[in-house]
């Protein structure tokens, strides 16, 4: 896999641009408001393969993006999240709290092409995107640590996104998370 070339003086170029998870409003934070969501990576055996997880914060909706394995990662990334989020409505697509990995290194595109903010945590403050870091390890229960994901196609990706959007969660009242989503976007188009 290519390098996003972001050791040295280019990671510092990136540092200059982050905008802290500090930031982020409290309607964000206390779940009040859609369209905010946390973002992160699973990753195959040496980092060479991996599955971007989107997860929206107040109806816990998962998105599973299929990584091109052939593309430098944040270019992967980029196009994966842009495919994901482009046909959403604005009231959908706020804001993205994502760690500090250089596969978001193409952040202020993503925000140009997406309208969503893009936040950064802390370094070493997984607890800044709780939730994805817990619907990552239910994902684990398909993708077991140590599996090459390369070969995990997007069809096999939608399956397992459907059954985990499908499945009524305790922290919503045993509502489900796909019909939370689209009774957010039948409001939105009323």
């Amino acid at each position: 896999m290519q390098s996003d070339g972001l050791a040295g003086p280019h990671l510092a170029q990136l540092v200059d641009v982050l905008v802290g998870h500090h930031d982020v409003v409290d309607r964000h934070r206390d779940r009040v408001e859609i369209g905010h969501w946390e973002g992160d990576c699973i990753m195959g055996p040496g980092n060479r393969s991996a599955i971007g997880t989107l997860i929206e914060r107040r109806t816990r909706c998962t998105l599973l993006l299929h990584l091109q394995v052939d593309r430098p990662r944040s270019e992967a990334m980029h196009e994966a999240l842009t495919a994901a989020l482009s046909g959403m409505p604005a009231s959908l697509c706020r804001s993205i709290t994502w760690d500090q990995g250089s596969e978001l290194a193409a952040h202020q595109k993503i925000t140009a092409d997406c309208g969503a903010q893009v936040y950064f945590c802390d370094a070493h403050s997984p607890w800044q995107r709780g939730t994805n870091e817990n619907t990552n390890g239910l994902l684990r229960d398909y993708f077991p640590k140590g599996m090459d994901l390369s070969p995990v196609t997007p069809q096999e990706l939608a399956a397992v996104q459907d059954e985990l959007n499908d499945r009524p969660r305790k922290t919503l009242n045993w509502a489900r998370p796909a019909r939370l989503l689209a009774a957010q976007l039948h409001a939105d188009t009323a």
